[in-house]
């Protein structure tokens, strides 16, 4: 193959390849701002407004066991009551699979720590968003 061909199939290539670019960056652009929303709405402990980014039958594993319904709400209620703010969530991807976004990132936080003064926490975190109605609905949401 010439050297032209080569060039040729590259830019090519290139040219297929930007529309799917461009959709991933969409896609993850679209996951921070609902990973945005939904620190907004926990800082501002605005419990109504955060449960509402949840699907119906959205499920948040937590370390103690799985909560469901209402009590998301209650179970992010009490997490802030008792001194976690700050919350931060940084999205690394964004994989669509149908009509569900798989999203993967880092979260932050503060929280009590040992001595009773602030101190900083942090880990993964993963969420399954759901495509419906043109908005992004968490379906289930974990963090280690």
């Amino acid at each position: 193959m010439s050297i032209k061909s080569l060039f040729h199939a590259a830019v090519i290539a290139g040219l297929l390849s930007t529309p799917q670019a461009a959709m991933a960056d969409q896609m993850q652009d679209d996951a921070q701002a609902a990973a945005d929303r939904w620190d907004q709405a926990y800082n501002a402990g605005e419990v109504d407004k955060l449960s509402n980014l949840y699907a119906s039958d959205a499920i948040v594993v937590t370390k103690g066991k799985p909560q469901s319904g209402e009590d998301i709400g209650k179970f992010f209620s009490s997490l802030k009551s008792k001194g976690w703010d700050d919350h931060k969530t940084v999205v690394k991807s964004a994989q669509p699979k149908g009509d569900l976004v798989i999203v993967t990132g880092r979260w932050e936080m503060t929280g009590p720590g040992p001595d009773g003064a602030k101190k900083k926490f942090e880990g993964n975190w993963v969420n399954v968003l759901e495509k419906k109605d043109g908005s992004l609905k968490t379906v289930l949401h974990t963090w280690n």
